[in-house]
């Protein structure tokens, strides 16, 4: 996975203090808040030997950055449940494979898609790989899903559907499921239409001819024998057993058959699930069990505010977020406000990367108590890293943006240049930022860069902002360029500084916005300012020169 690196502690080894205690006690932070639901859950009854926190995942297709939010997320409220407990009742996450369902369609961009149509309506775990690599398609894309998780260091069990089913884990309430057959109908049949009401049933059997998972209705129940029937394919009449991985349910029944089977305590799933939440939490009490404490996080927009789908393509993925930054910049976009929908697309990262290298920044003076309103206290688990981190991503992109920089070393001799014993060596993490920065520049910014000509006012400006930086010699500071930016704007007699500094990003930079002017000159260099202006005076700001 490009870019990526763990984020997670295998074993949190997070001292709980009692002054972290105390903070903890009036954190309002969302996941303190959703942790302290699983407390006052067990108030009465005192808790279980261990409280399980369980998500769900698909197998059909590859992770994506959703399942790396809710595994991020589930992990932020496990988190916050150890420290409100002080780590004195065990808990698991369990990541929850869906592989017994049937395959419906082939995937795009898979090897073989002729063989894989022969397979379709098979449980994932009975269709081939068209990699060659795994028993199925279905154990391939769970080797990626535990793959992708373990990149980033989370704690978690992988569990499998098809285990589950077949080992008989699920028989004891499957067979209640048969019995209470007629209570899971009265609650499914109302959320349907009048012709799926005709045909549908929770049981969804598995042909022992074909193997493929059938629609069916049944023809007979037998709650003593442990049995159902219905007609096969080819119209004969069958009769199979409810255990033993012989049938799985309908995916609604499924969701609450698991929490009453497994004992689930909490689960998270995205607004597109909420309708269905009373659906999954009653049938989960018709077999015995008491719904967990749900989490119902919003979903993710694209850049013109659509709902972001894996089929239509109009997102942004995992591996494209970390080609142009870090993953604790992408759990810090995880972390805030997760009932709020948001856009998630490319021009919000290098927002997210400053923003974190912020937060990071502010931690060390920071008490307990604000400490755990930080961000990056819930991103790292309590423990953030300590980063001397001198220059913001949008300072490097304006740098690289002026520079015309297509490697690090250009940008390297500016950073040197500016902040002597400031090496690659010396600040791992800025040269890491560094590649990042050259990368998303020529992704999104250079195709898009637009230079404007400079009107007379503004070129007279200029002229000025020319001499003064010419006055104050290469060795003055970002303070002092600032001071003349400033003056050159009132000079000129600028009722809003704000459009004479909009002026000098799209005129000398080719872009609406920038950084703080007087820093990007003390970065790049008085000299290569005046030549920027030079440029624009002359018409010639096409392509900067390093």
């Amino acid at each position: 996975m490009t870019g990526a690196t763990s984020i997670a502690n295998a074993s949190p080894a997070l001292a709980i203090t009692p002054e972290l205690s105390a903070a903890a006690a009036k954190c309002n932070a969302w996941d303190f808040e959703e942790a302290r639901k699983i407390i006052a859950r067990y108030e009465k009854t005192g808790f279980p030997g261990t409280v399980l926190f369980e998500t769900g995942y698909g197998p059909s297709g590859l992770p994506h950055i959703g399942t790396f939010g809710e595994v991020a997320r589930m992990s932020m409220v496990r988190h916050a449940f150890r420290v409100l407990t002080q780590d004195a009742v065990p808990t698991r996450l369990l990541c929850f494979s869906d592989d017994m369902d049937g395959m419906r369609k082939v995937p795009e961009n898979v090897p073989n898609p002729e063989m894989l149509r022969e397979h379709l309506g098979k449980p994932l775990t009975r269709v081939p790989d068209p990699f060659g690599e795994y028993e199925s398609f279905g154990h391939h894309n769970n080797a990626m899903l535990r793959r992708f998780l373990d990149t980033f260091g989370f704690e978690y069990e992988f569990a499998s559907a098809t285990d589950y089913y077949t080992s008989g884990r699920f028989d004891e309430t499957l067979l209640r499921a048969l019995e209470r057959y007629d209570e899971i109908m009265a609650v499914m049949l109302p959320t349907l239409g009048e012709e799926r009401r005709a045909t549908y049933s929770p049981f969804l059997p598995i042909s022992p001819k074909t193997g493929r998972v059938l629609y069916v209705p049944m023809k007979r129940l037998d709650p003593a024998g442990g049995t159902i029937t219905f007609d096969d394919e080819d119209g004969e009449e069958t009769t199979l057993a409810v255990t033993g991985g012989n049938v799985k349910l309908q995916w609604k029944p499924d969701f609450g058959m698991r929490w009453a089977a497994l004992g689930v305590d909490f689960e998270m799933y995205g607004k597109d699930h909420q309708p269905n939440g009373a659906v999954y939490s009653k049938i989960c009490r018709i077999l015995g069990a008491r719904p967990p404490e749900q989490f119902v996080y919003e979903l993710f927009l694209d850049d013109k505010g659509q709902k972001i789908s894996k089929s239509k393509g109009n997102g942004i993925t995992i591996d494209q977020w970390l080609s142009y930054a870090s993953p604790e910049s992408l759990a810090l976009f995880m972390y805030q406000k997760p009932k709020t929908a948001k856009r998630l697309y490319f021009d919000v990262i290098p927002r997210q990367v400053d923003e974190y290298f912020q937060h990071l920044a502010a931690y060390g003076g920071q008490d307990a108590e604000k400490r755990l309103q930080n961000p990056v206290w819930h991103i790292h688990f309590g423990n953030p890293p300590v980063v001397d981190m001198p220059l913001t991503f949008t300072m490097l992109l304006n740098l690289v943006s002026a520079s015309n920089a297509h490697d690090k070393s250009i940008l390297w001799g500016f950073i040197t240049a500016y902040m002597p014993g400031v090496t690659s060596a010396s600040h791992p993490v800025l040269d890491q930022l560094v590649g990042y920065a050259i990368r998303y520049f020529e992704d999104f910014v250079k195709p898009h860069k637009q230079f404007r000509a400079p009107d007379p006012r503004e070129r007279e400006a200029l002229a000025l902002l020319d001499g003064k930086l010419a006055a104050l010699g290469a060795t003055a500071d970002a303070e002092a360029i600032q001071n003349e930016v400033f003056a050159a704007g009132k000079e000129m007699e600028y009722d809003n500084l704000r459009a004479w500094f909009q002026a000098l990003y799209q005129i000398l930079l080719g872009q609406d916005q920038g950084p703080r002017f007087g820093s990007f000159v003390a970065l790049y260099g008085i000299d290569r300012t005046r030549s920027l202006i030079a440029q624009a005076l002359a018409g010639d700001l096409s392509v900067s020169t390093t």
